[in-house]
């Protein structure tokens, strides 16, 4: 195999890992009834300086109509809360309740550990080639999303 299809199967195979791992975790973490999908948009809506749905809906490159059904789930199953700006009605701004703090901290900690793990004894010219490499990928997709 060439150095450019072992890249390919490797980013394909870590993408895949990394969905299928995160979902195993949360369930194993008792947070069976949230799908990844509603992890993420947990975890967008904590890290979004100002959470509307728009900013949201952005962060996830998806539209707020396709937001607005999953966000709906989360308000039942009580992760989210949504009201009506003050100063313009037409934005809905969206927070965690404590048990979508919660949830959200169990998915950061996945992260924590599987950042640690690529970190376990490397150096500091091997850290800053691997975070180039990603920078450089990052920027690809960011390109095809105009």
């Amino acid at each position: 195999m060439d150095k450019r299809q072992l890249l390919n199967q490797l980013l394909v195979d870590l993408f895949n890992h990394i969905l299928l791992l995160e979902e195993r975790n949360i369930k194993n973490r008792g947070l069976k009834n949230l799908s990844i999908t509603e992890v993420h948009i947990i975890e967008a809506v904590n890290k979004a300086e100002h959470p509307s749905m728009g900013e949201v809906a952005s962060r996830l490159m998806v539209t707020v109509g396709t937001l607005s059904t999953s966000v709906n789930r989360l308000i039942q199953k009580g992760y989210i809360t949504s009201k009506r700006s003050d100063k313009d009605r037409r934005v809905v701004l969206l927070s965690l309740t404590e048990k979508g703090k919660e949830a959200y901290q169990i998915h950061e900690s996945f992260h924590d550990k599987m950042i640690n793990k690529v970190l376990e004894k490397s150096h500091l010219k091997d850290d800053e080639l691997l975070i180039s490499s990603l920078e450089k990928l990052l920027q690809f997709f960011e390109s095809l999303k105009i």
